[in-house]
């Protein structure tokens, strides 16, 4: 630079922007918290005491989980929550964040969680003097024709200064010279740009090329400057330059238009001839980016779009086109385009805050979600609406400016639905409209609000008895509709007695699974059922339980044989004899095994059969009755005493059985059932064969005492006798003959053959009378005559002592 540049550079430094050390707050009218900090300050500077501005302690910052959220995607701020300060987390670059806008402002939210709350804050980038004014050539060449009359101007190009305001470009200075001067005029859009004006006509004789500086400068203090070289080269004749026929061209070109469309045609006339005329046109003062959109034919002037147009990012450009003759003459238009807004651009959402899981319990109008939506278009292309997928119990509530919350509106149930995909749409207003979408996952938590539910209503279990201590009986289940500890279930039994004992003496439970063990053996033939109830419990807070009924039942098992019960073994001393008269028919009823069984079902079905007799042949048994019945007439040679084996057996698995020996006395009349009495022996058992046979002759000696005694009373009372064997005869009529009595058989025979005797004194014949229900025994005729036998007084008396030994036997 030329020492007599730079006093006119003192000359024109402007006013300068003050060096900010602290960022001014303000708040606006509308309540919102606005700062202003210089651009290029350190990470770490400080902008703002948030927490103060918010009437807040910054300890309350940090309690309700204050934080900065922004609308861009880099973050530029942070916030202290120790002390409450705002602090600038990286360098900004205000060329970089907000180009040439006057008012550089970023946009930023502090939200504060619990409760929720948004506060909207505005930071101002001021510019500072950090760019230097540059020219984007080295040298600028014109050729100007000797002609040329004084007062020619001449265009040059501008230089460029990111800044703005005065530390943008403010002037343009030339190096003193004695043909040309500087005009610096300014631009409709406020840019200012300089005009080489010639002063004295060239002689290009006397001086063919001129060598001028050319300084450009801003308003920053200290003011930064650029400089470039003009090199003028005098040409010759050509004394007329072009002229456009607008000096302004306006045209609008929505942003979609195509590649290759031709936005305008410039035209600019010459009035020269020839070479002179020629007119080639070429854009000047072009942009790196504008470069990159616009092209101009150079023969047509027709300007086209060579590049995508985007409105969201430079909504005007202005162009110049430069017009040159042959003669090098020059002619300058300018075009204004202005690029309009087409919807190109779909709505963005930003989830700024989800809260999730969200518990099941949660009241109406809970907030789930904040979010931001926001789309790059302009007027109702820029207008947006939000909806969210049908049928969730959840509604969009709208905040302020373009942030929405997400609250419920309808009961939430974890267990009808345990997590929500819920969808956000957004939709501008252009025609066609665009929208985009959301989805936000949320889960539902659990409450303990749902009790033990068991499989069934009620339980049955059936073990088999004699089980082993430690059995499983059942496992009845229940399940939990809620989840994790609220569903982890428990189960236990009712604290119940049952036969005196505490119920858990008999059964247990695993608490965990639910399984029911036996403590003990069960006997079917003590109990057959048992009762017990089963709590399910979960392990919520507080825990919810429910009760099941459970009836156990005991299967029963063959572990019990046979008992028998008649005959029954004697237990005084006596041998057990059954008696039948030999004139007894075939199917005559001897007697009757009588048995139980303890077990039940099949197992208690019994079953007779004959193992062993005397006469095989001679009896059978009923299979299932048990009655003892002859098969054949006796004939003489049959013996008296017939010795039946009898075996009782169940239906178990494996069968159980039980023996049992019947004797059978078998005689006509009664001296020959005693004679053969001695003779008679019952079944043996270990160690009673000796005991019996001593018992049998005791009997027979006593009877034989008071024999004699009979003899007389029955003289004496002949009547009253009669009378006391008639009503006696009535009762044994309901006997049966085949009732098992003990010493030695007298007291069945007395009872099987029951007869009455008449005797009378003068008439010198008397009458035996026997019972009807044995009509068919001991007659005198065996049974082939039926009329009655008339005896002579001895027969009589000696039937009357057989009545009174028969007598006899009973009271004994």
């Amino acid at each position: 630079m030329t020492m007599g540049i730079r006093p006119m550079l003192g000359d024109c430094r402007g006013k300068v922007l003050l060096c900010f050390l602290l960022g001014t707050l303000w708040e606006a009218a509308s309540g919102q918290i606005r700062y202003s900090v210089p651009e290029e300050m350190e990470k770490g500077s400080f902008v703002g005491h948030i927490s103060k501005d918010l009437g807040l302690e910054p300890r309350e910052l940090a309690e309700r989980g204050a934080r900065i959220v922004s609308g861009g995607k880099k973050q530029h701020f942070t916030l202290n929550l120790q002390n409450g300060h705002l602090y600038v987390s990286e360098k900004i670059d205000r060329e970089n964040v907000c180009g040439q806008i006057p008012q550089c402002l970023i946009t930023l939210q502090v939200l504060m969680e619990e409760p929720v709350k948004l506060v909207h804050a505005e930071v101002e980038i001021l510019d500072i003097n950090d760019n230097t004014p540059t020219f984007p050539v080295e040298e600028i060449l014109l050729e100007i024709r000797e002609i040329t009359t004084p007062g020619a101007r001449f265009h040059l190009l501008d230089a460029q200064d990111p800044d703005v305001g005065n530390n943008s470009l403010q002037n343009y200075l030339l190096d003193r010279n004695t043909h040309f001067s500087l005009n610096v005029q300014t631009k409709a859009g406020g840019t200012k740009y300089a005009e080489l004006v010639l002063e004295k006509t060239l002689d290009r004789e006397e001086q063919a090329e001129h060598q001028l500086l050319l300084v450009a400068t801003d308003g920053g203090d200290p003011a930064r400057t650029g400089e470039t070289q003009i090199r003028i080269r005098v040409l010759d004749v050509n004394d007329n330059a072009p002229l456009f026929q607008l000096s302004l061209y306006e045209v609008s070109v929505p942003e979609d238009v195509q590649v290759g469309t031709v936005v305008v045609r410039v035209q600019a006339t010459d009035r020269d001839e020839g070479s002179n005329a020629e007119i080639i046109y070429s854009l000047i003062k072009l942009s790196e980016a504008s470069s990159l959109l616009f092209q101009i034919g150079s023969a047509s002037g027709e300007l086209r779009v060579v590049g995508s147009l985007d409105f969201e990012a430079d909504q005007l450009h202005e162009l110049e086109v430069q017009a040159i003759d042959g003669g090098g003459l020059s002619a300058l238009a300018h075009i204004l385009l202005r690029v309009t807004d087409v919807n190109d651009n779909s709505p963005e959402i930003t989830i700024t805050s989800l809260f999730s899981p969200v518990p099941e319990d949660s009241p109406l109008g809970t907030i789930i979600a904040l979010f931001n939506v926001h789309d790059r278009d302009s007027g109702e292309n820029g207008q947006i609406r939000c909806a969210i997928s049908r049928q969730v119990p959840f509604e969009i509530s709208r905040s302020f400016d373009n942030y929405y919350t997400l609250i419920s509106s309808g009961i939430l149930d974890r267990e009808r639905i345990s997590s929500y995909n819920i969808t956000i749409t957004a939709e501008d207003r252009g025609d066609p409209p665009l929208t985009s979408n959301q989805v936000i996952q949320l889960q539902v938590s659990d409450k303990n609000d749902n009790p033990p539910v068991f499989h069934q209503s009620h339980y049955l279990a059936y073990l088999m008895e004699n089980n082993s201590p430690g059995a499983t009986i059942s496992s009845p289940k229940a399940s939990d509709a809620d989840s994790q500890e609220n569903a982890r279930v428990t189960y236990s039994i009712a604290d119940e007695t049952f036969q005196g004992s505490p119920l858990s003496s008999y059964i247990s439970i695993n608490s965990e699974t639910g399984v029911l063990y036996a403590l003990r053996s069960f006997d079917y033939e003590q109990f057959r059922e048992l009762q017990l109830r089963v709590t399910a419990k979960d392990s919520g807070d507080p825990p919810l339980s429910t009760n099941v009924s459970l009836t156990l039942f005991i299967l029963d098992q063959n572990d019990n044989a046979p008992e028998i019960l008649y005959p029954g073994f004697p237990t005084d001393g006596s041998s057990g004899v059954e008696l039948a008269p030999r004139s007894a028919e075939p199917g005559y009823l001897v007697t009757k095994v009588v048995a139980v069984d303890g077990d039940s079902g099949q197992n208690a079905w019994l079953s007779y059969r004959l193992l062993k007799s005397t006469e095989p042949g001679l009896f059978s048994v009923g299979l299932h009755t048990g009655e003892i019945t002859t098969t054949r007439a006796f004939l003489d040679k049959d013996s008296v005493k017939q010795t039946l084996v009898v075996a009782v057996t169940d239906n178990g698995e494996p069968p159980l059985s039980a023996t049992i020996s019947v004797t059978v006395a078998v005689a006509d009349s009664i001296p020959e059932i005693l004679s053969d009495l001695s003779s008679l022996e019952t079944p043996e058992f270990p160690n009673d064969s000796n005991l019996t046979f001593y018992l049998v002759i005791a009997v027979a000696t006593v009877s034989c005492l008071f024999f004699s005694f009979i003899i007389l009373l029955l003289a004496l009372r002949l009547r009253r006798w009669h009378m006391e064997l008639g009503s006696a005869s009535t009762h044994l009529e309901g006997v049966q003959a085949s009732q098992f009595l003990g010493i030695d058989g007298v007291q069945a025979f007395l009872q099987t053959y029951s007869h009455e005797v008449s005797c009378t004194i003068d008439s010198g014949k008397s009458h035996l009378k026997f019972s009807s229900s044995n009509s068919q025994e001991f007659t005198g005729k065996q049974g082939s005559d039926q009329r009655e036998p008339i005896m002579s007084w001895d027969a009589c008396n000696k039937a009357n002592e057989e009545q009174a030994f028969i007598k006899v036997g009973i009271f004994f």
